[in-house]
């Protein structure tokens, strides 16, 4: 605890003459300067590296709530927020508070339009973090390979109250989930050979572009027309590079494998 403040107050105050008045005004002004500097290496001691401190508390608010709100926090988010930590460069006092953050961010009564606005009110010319911030939310939203109707609904309030074009942000959107469809897509084949267990019945859905609860007359002709269009048979005829030709075969087999299991999960209700 500094005292250099009070000590230098107290003497000034003894020379000002003013007896023991100017000692006791020498004594507050005093305290009120080592408070200063205290709270001044405070603010130091836990801004990062690159980013200010409460664009980074904020941040991970926001990432606490959006998670939050499909009604789990699985591993998968929690992951997610620690590689973040690790990749905006937050260590110690940072990394509490963001993890403080991320808690409180949790709480079924968090204010998020009211952060949102003081993003929006403290870094609205700061156009690199506001893009920054809405892309660390979008990738969150999409981290556990579903993007969950109530996330998406926070993400249209982000883009509202940090007033983002809606033109860019759904340029991100689609960007994100293309991103994450390749990713899918990749994760299924080892060595040309389908693995049953990296597709889940929600990527099935979205593989064939259809809804959750459509009904499977509708969802086989989703399928089929997916079918009529990259069955291999049919591209035969067209003039396609040998790595494009495979490509498609291996999007049609994709095709195929999605289909079985949304049938196999229809059938078993």
């Amino acid at each position: 605890m500094s005292y250099i403040g009070k000590i230098i107050g107290i003497i000034l105050g003894i020379m000002s003459g003013a007896h023991i008045y100017g000692v006791i005004i020498g004594f507050i002004l005093g305290h009120v300067y080592d408070k200063f500097i205290k709270q001044e290496r405070l603010s130091k001691s836990t801004e990062t590296q690159y980013y200010p401190i409460f664009f980074c508390i904020s941040t991970f608010q926001i990432l606490g709530h959006l998670v939050k709100s499909k009604g789990r926090v699985t591993e998968f988010d929690i992951q997610f927020a620690n590689n973040m930590i690790k990749e905006m460069g937050l260590y110690g006092n940072s990394k509490i508070l963001v993890q403080s953050a991320f808690m409180d961010g949790k709480n079924q009564y968090f204010l998020i339009r009211k952060v949102l606005k003081n993003i929006q009110r403290i870094y609205y010319n700061r156009l690199d973090l506001i893009q920054l911030f809405l892309e660390i939310q979008i990738r969150a939203a999409f981290n556990d390979g579903v993007l969950h109707p109530n996330e998406e609904n926070i993400l249209f309030i982000i883009r509202e109250e940090l007033k983002i074009p809606i033109y860019q942000f759904k340029t991100l959107l689609l960007a994100m989930e293309m991103e994450y469809k390749k990713y899918s897509y990749d994760k299924c084949f080892n060595n040309d050979e389908y693995n049953s267990k990296s597709l889940t019945l929600m990527n099935a859905y979205k593989i064939l572009g259809v809804d959750a609860n459509e009904t499977l007359i509708n969802i086989k002709r989703a399928y089929r027309k997916l079918m009529s269009k990259n069955h291999p048979d049919k591209l035969i005829s067209q003039q396609l590079s040998s790595k494009t030709r495979e490509e498609k075969k291996k999007y049609a087999q994709l095709i195929q494998v999605a289909y079985d299991i949304i049938k196999k999960h229809h059938t078993s209700k």
